[in-house]
């Protein structure tokens, strides 16, 4: 049996410290990308939570946006406070410890300030990435906001 990666035992371990009880679930096709997660799941791309990493002057922040949903940058600016820069996928790696299309909402390397997307909560599941382009965990808005210790906000960009 193969073992899981480090980034995935991270992102369980920080999911069990908070009362978490669901499943780990891996996806050998890949999840790296909303489309591709919502097409291995079998669900909607809007029920994909997806994990941006932003480069505040503090360090890394986090958005877990709708799947279907690209973020306004000037609103999640205003809801942290603060000026945020694309984050490449090194940087990302280095200060979160997951690789990108892995990023989890938990479990990072340091704390991460975390905005989770108000259009999540029409959802009464979500999926989101555990530490890997192939692992998922099933979550809801609510306990998303709960494991991160993040606020819900509006942070959807406009069409």
């Amino acid at each position: 049996m193969r073992s899981e990666p480090e980034a995935v035992a991270r992102v369980r371990a920080a999911l069990l410290e908070r009362g978490w009880t669901g499943e780990i679930l891996t996806f050998p096709e890949g999840t790296a990308s909303a489309a591709d997660a919502a097409a291995a799941i079998g669900c909607e791309l809007a029920q994909i939570a997806k994990s941006i990493v932003f480069r505040s002057a503090d360090g890394p922040v986090l958005v877990v946006a709708s799947g279907a949903n690209r973020v306004d940058r000037a609103k999640a600016e205003a809801a942290f406070g603060a000026g945020l820069k694309s984050a490449g996928p090194d940087w990302v790696l280095e200060r979160t410890g997951f690789p990108a299309g892995g990023v989890a909402p938990i479990g990072h390397a340091s704390a991460t300030p975390t905005l989770i997307d108000e259009d999540l909560a029409a959802f009464e599941t979500v999926w989101a990435a555990a530490g890997s382009p192939t692992h998922v965990f099933r979550t809801s808005a609510d306990e998303l906001v709960r494991l991160t210790g993040g606020r819900l906000a509006s942070v959807r960009q406009d069409q």
